[in-house]
């Protein structure tokens, strides 16, 4: 009798089924809206720039970029700047879905733009890796901020000034 492959019992291993990149990606969006909602609640700040300060001299700024019905933008900063370029370093862009419950990094800079590290026009396979990446490192900077003690109670408001409100 011919035994098919199809025939043969699958061992364990082969039974779980195996998460995707872009599946792991979609599951990086949805822990990341969670420790992002738990630490500073940015779908519920408005418009303008916040500071958290934790006594440590390294206070992290949130700008609230733009505040939409399904989506908030965001900056996440420390007052650091880049000594090469000007830029504040580390920087992500994040973009809050409301009604999915995700959060995705559109861009990062640390030391490079998205553009100088995969190009312009990267192939699907690079840009799913390149997210991966700028939203691992986003779960893991949030995950530092909750463990030093950030979160909404440490999130004051600043003014034009960047003086407390």
């Amino acid at each position: 009798m011919y035994d098919h492959p199809m025939n043969q019992a699958l061992s364990r291993v082969d039974r779980i089924p195996r998460l995707g990149r872009l599946g792991w990606l979609m599951g990086l969006y949805a822990e990341n809206y969670q420790h992002l909602m738990r630490l500073f609640a940015p779908d519920h700040l408005h418009q303008g720039r916040y500071a958290s300060s934790i006594g440590d001299g390294l206070d992290l700024y949130l700008d609230v970029i733009e505040c939409h019905r399904y989506t908030v933008e965001l900056r996440m900063t420390y007052g650091i700047l880049d000594p090469l370029t000007g830029e504040p370093d580390p920087s992500a862009y994040v973009r809050l879905y409301r009604d999915a419950k995700q959060v995705e990094t559109t861009h990062c800079y640390v030391g490079r733009r998205w553009q100088d590290v995969i190009g312009m026009y990267p192939p699907a396979d690079e840009l799913v890796s390149h997210r991966l990446r700028m939203n691992t490192f986003l779960g893991k900077w949030l995950e530092y901020l909750a463990e030093r003690g950030h979160g909404v109670a440490t999130l004051r408001r600043l003014d034009e000034a960047g003086v407390p409100m």
